[in-house]
């Protein structure tokens, strides 16, 4: 009793390079390097945590400053090796980074670093956690680093080597160290059982070695741990998962039981007396995904290798196999993601009971719904039953532009117009977008192809067909002003689907046209009026050669009292712009002058515009 008691994991720390567990690759770089004194002046361990960085650092300043060395199997009775074994040697500093990062704990690094070894071959320094250390304090051991005194030795070691300046590792030579294998922690956990009388079983240090992740010094601890639990009985799995918090596999088995066959009564009532015995939510959740897994690979692997990754005696592989014979891989896969989603939303919430009784019976309904043949009948319900009928009303196409190509079609015809009558040309009637586009009877194909054939292109458009036109298209543009500016200053020399000219009067309004919103605006009138996307325009200034066309009138018609006599053709009283211009003059108490052009041009165009936009006139 009066002896300090000495963690195991402390006491069974190797002292030589063939006492360290696993490694093998490192063992036997490092044993070359000794025995052909090639000796580097920096070196970078990194891996995960317990797989004996450090102890393979020290072990290493002990071969080369052993009174006996540079030798692979150091004394151990000399005073350098002692001190190194007891963690006070005078030559071989360690360093935690984590608590010295700063800059000016690398300064005073540096300047002990000039100074000789005081008893000992080499100063070897011992970074540990190395990837701690500020960039400041990094770029200050950063020139020193690439070339130390003679005699100094810099050995680093870190778990997250990415966070390591590139700079530093390309001067340092890298070792790798990588998890321990189970068997190889299994091995030395028996080994240190044996030399301490620990009683327990095979099965127990299997588990532990799965919960230690590859690290040694974890696997240790658990074991000094459960040391406390030795009795005449041997120290078990159950033993291990009662000390963990973990569930044992018969539970596990009655719980997922519930889940897999679609009994959520079962596994609620399973998930109760877990919770009641002190579970955590969050530790139930991982266990079952864990047996999920383990699932998987009985499903999936060959029994050869099964054993090996799910670490379970072979009544415990057996049933999962008869359990997985209901179900299929798809099944299990979405159990474990959904499971893993929960565990998020448990660790997340301030209700986690809530969530894990949500959890599992969406898990158990999840099973069902998940299921081939489920999603096989389904399928065939689906397909037993009447075909659904696409409608074309569905997609919502406008039946505008079918009638817009037609009418083109109808003026830019060259039969059609020279035996159109000249009256009819000034009532046209306007396209009712509203009503739906009549089925026609399917025709010859012919009929079909006439129909569907391509826009002709007429050789020569008269004028009064481009004013139609024209006057359509201004129709079109919502916006007044930029109707109102089109009116009044541009002509059109050609509109047709393939191609829209159109002339500006004035540089100034053409260069408004040009940009903005307002040549959005055209180039939308006229995908509406033939049916089309992206038309293409040209707006230039006018050519001598170019002929001014006029701007159709719009109709205005009254309504009658009477509904008009079959045989005799509608009348429809039209009056021009001209015309109500003409009585505003008559009317008016300042008659302007009679000839509007001399009118115009004794204003701006600017002032011209704005009349003509809001009707008035200039009283004088």
């Amino acid at each position: 009793m009066n002896e300090k008691y000495i963690p195991l994991y402390r006491k069974y720390r190797p002292q030589r390079l063939e006492e360290i567990v696993g490694q093998e690759h490192i063992k036997k770089a490092l044993t070359n390097a000794i025995a052909m004194d090639k000796i580097s002046h920096a070196y970078l361990f990194t891996g995960p945590r317990g797989t004996g960085k450090t102890s393979t650092a020290r072990i290493f300043a002990k071969s080369l400053n052993c009174k006996e060395g540079p030798t692979i199997n150091p004394c151990g009775k000399c005073e350098n090796c002692i001190d190194i074994t007891n963690s006070v040697p005078m030559d071989v500093i360690e360093i935690d980074a984590a608590s010295n990062r700063k800059v000016e704990d690398a300064q005073n690094i540096l300047e002990k670093v000039m100074y000789a070894p005081v008893n000992s071959r080499y100063k070897i320094y011992i970074i540990d956690e190395v990837h701690m250390l500020s960039n400041t304090a990094f770029n200050a051991l950063l020139k020193t680093l690439e070339e130390p005194p003679k005699n100094v030795i810099f050995i680093l070691a870190t778990t997250e080597v990415h966070k390591v300046l590139d700079t530093i590792k390309s001067r340092c030579q890298r070792f790798d160290f990588r998890r321990i294998t189970t068997d190889d922690i299994v091995k030395h956990l028996r080994y240190i059982s044996d030399c301490e009388k620990i009683n327990i079983t095979d099965d127990a240090l299997f588990t532990i070695a799965k919960n230690s992740a590859g690290g040694m010094r974890d696997s240790i601890a658990l074991l000094d741990q459960l040391s406390i639990l030795d009795g005449e009985e041997a120290i078990s799995t159950d033993d291990i998962n009662n000390l963990l918090g973990r569930l044992s596999f018969d539970t596990l088995h009655a719980l997922s039981n519930g889940i897999t066959s679609s009994n959520p009564q079962d596994a609620i009532e399973t998930l109760e007396k877990i919770y009641n015995s002190g579970n955590e939510p969050a530790q139930i959740l991982t266990n079952l995904l864990d047996y999920f897994k383990n699932l998987l690979i009985v499903k999936n692997c060959k029994p050869e290798i099964v054993f090996e990754l799910t670490q379970l005696n072979e009544a415990q592989i057996k049933e999962l196999q008869a359990q997985a014979k209901d179900l299929d891989t798809h099944q299990i896969t979405f159990l474990i993601d959904k499971t893993a989603d929960y565990i998020k939303e448990v660790k997340a919430t301030n209700n986690p009971r809530l969530w894990l009784e949500v959890g599992v019976i969406d898990l158990a309904n999840l099973a069902e719904n998940t299921s081939l043949m489920e999603l096989q009948n389904r399928l065939s319900k689906l397909e037993s039953g009447s075909p659904v009928q696409t409608s074309t009303a569905a997609y919502k196409t406008p039946p505008a532009p079918i009638l817009n190509r037609q009418k083109i079609k109808d003026l830019t015809e060259d039969k059609a117009i020279k035996h159109a009558e000249p009256a009819s040309q000034n009532n046209v009637e306007p396209i009712r977008e509203s009503e739906p586009p009549k089925q026609e009877q399917p025709q010859a194909e012919e009929t079909k192809s006439e129909d569907f054939a391509p826009m002709p292109k007429a050789k020569s458009i008269p004028a009064d067909d481009i004013s139609i036109l024209w006057g359509q298209l201004l129709e079109n543009i919502s916006s007044p002003p930029t109707r109102a500016l089109l009116k009044q200053w541009a002509n059109p020399i050609k509109i047709t689907p393939e191609e829209t000219v159109l002339t500006m009067k004035n540089e100034i309004f053409l260069n408004q046209i040009q940009n903005g919103s307002k040549k959005q605006a055209l180039v939308e009138a006229i995908d509406t009026l033939f049916g089309q996307t992206n038309s293409n325009i040209t707006i230039r200034l006018p050519l001598p050669e170019d002929e001014q066309v006029k701007v159709p009138p719009r109709s205005v018609s009254k309504p009658k009292p009477a509904a008009p006599s079959p045989l005799e053709p509608p009348q429809q009283e039209v009056v021009s712009e001209e015309e109500m211009e003409q009585v505003k003059e008559e009317t008016s108490d300042n008659p302007e002058p009679s000839d509007k052009s001399t009118y115009k041009e004794s204003h701006s165009d600017m002032v011209n515009m704005v009349v003509d936009l809001f009707d008035g006139k200039i009283i004088e």
